[in-house]
């Protein structure tokens, strides 16, 4: 487990003066400035100040970025946090980053390839999981992901029946036959 978690994205500049809006990936957008300094991918620490939420972003203000060139320079920029500065999981909760590299396998113990990403698009959590015959990506519900073993490196995947099924139609559709010509 890296000691650090992705708590959000900045996805651009808000205004002249270097507020930017940040894509929050923590439970409540507004706790993105609670834990502490942010860092992103090359190490440099910002103290994040909150200025507010819109349309589903955060705004905030970055401790040296003072006029909105800086700001969209920041662009695409993931900010990271300590992991022991964030709260500790309860007994049946995890973080999603705990998940990747996890051994996926079916119901019946075989193995089905390890986790490569938890994702959220919108309509749902999705994880993806790559394994000998390629990616399958399927809805990260209780269904479908019964079982989440962190301590013991698996989870355990029940895949939809339509994902079952695809096996059997590899072939493709046939044509319907032509009745009588």
């Amino acid at each position: 487990m890296s000691s650090l978690l992705c708590v959000g994205v900045i996805v651009g500049a808000h205004g002249v003066r270097g507020a930017l809006r940040i894509k929050s990936f923590t439970a409540q957008p507004a706790d993105l400035a609670a834990y502490g300094p942010v860092q992103d991918d090359r190490g440099r620490r910002f103290q994040l100040t909150l200025l507010g939420e819109a349309k589903g972003v955060v705004l905030a203000k970055l401790a040296g970025v003072a006029d909105r060139d800086a700001a969209e320079a920041l662009k695409g920029v993931k900010l990271w946090v300590e992991r022991s500065a964030l709260p500790k999981p309860d007994e049946d909760e995890f973080y999603y980053s705990d998940l990747v590299g996890l051994a996926a396998e079916s119901l019946d113990g075989s193995p089905m390839g390890r986790v490569k990403g938890v994702f959220d698009f919108g309509g749902g959590d999705i994880i993806e999981i790559s394994g000998p015959e390629g990616a399958v990506m399927l809805p990260f519900t209780r269904a479908v992901v019964p079982v989440v073993d962190i301590a013991g490196g698996r989870l355990v995947i029940d895949p939809p029946a339509e994902i079952d099924a695809g096996d059997e139609d590899e072939g493709g559709a046939q044509a319907p036959e032509d009745g009588g010509e």
